[in-house]
């Protein structure tokens, strides 16, 4: 799995555009600087929650198919990885809810057994993300991008799509797809793929401040339901 991805990864050379990481490091630092106190009560939540770390590492496939160590806050219990293979069917990102997922390139699990009860409230409100912020710094990510795939869904997409247009776009924290899809949850497969590959095409600063600004609107309005 991890050749295919890495093939790809030689084929798709990608670099962040300067504007783009300038940006990027900009409101990463000054967003870290302002949550360091949310992000440290976080950890110490988590460890009052459940046995484990704090910080959960997984590798993603990012633009131009780079792999990389991708941070979250731990939301699942110890040794939920051993139980991926039994519910990877339902797993993936992108699916549709059909009676037969293991057709479909991203499926997702709506209940997914595996999760804390810190878990399931970080998840809803998006703060498992936080950790993202290093992975912004570091280079890995954009703040606005496309969202970075598990390995195994890289694999899948790239067996149906060699040269698939969503991997030459900036990986991020959020986008199209992620603000798009908060009223449109029954959202295809095809049209969340369509949108990577719109947002592949058409990024630019402009584009990036709106879907910025939409993502916060969206964080309000759940947060005020």
């Amino acid at each position: 799995m991890i050749t295919i991805v890495q093939n790809h990864e030689t084929a798709m050379r990608f670099s962040i555009p300067l504007w783009k990481r300038t940006f990027d490091l900009f409101c990463a630092l000054i967003a870290f600087a302002i949550l360091s106190p949310l992000l440290l009560i976080i950890g110490l939540l988590i460890k009052l929650d459940s046995k484990g770390s704090i910080i959960y590492i997984s590798k993603r496939a990012g633009a131009g198919c780079h792999v990389f160590n991708f941070y979250k806050f731990r939301t699942m219990r110890v040794g939920a990885e051993g139980e991926l293979e039994a519910l990877k069917k339902s797993l993936n990102q992108y699916g549709e809810d059909t009676d037969n997922q293991s057709d479909a390139v991203f499926v997702k699990l709506k209940k997914d057994p595996r999760v804390t009860r810190l878990g399931k409230f970080l998840r809803k409100t998006s703060l498992d993300e936080l950790p993202q912020l290093y992975n912004i710094i570091k280079g890995d990510m954009s703040i606005v991008g496309n969202r970075p795939l598990p390995l195994y869904e890289a694999e899948q997409l790239l067996k149906d799509d060699p040269m698939a247009q969503r991997f030459q776009a900036p990986a991020g924290l959020t986008g199209l797809w992620q603000v798009r899809r908060r009223g449109q949850k029954n959202m295809s497969e095809e049209e969340r793929k369509n949108l990577d590959n719109e947002y592949a095409q058409n990024y630019s600063f402009a584009m990036d401040v709106k879907l910025i600004l939409q993502t916060l609107k969206v964080f309000v309005q759940k947060e005020s339901v």
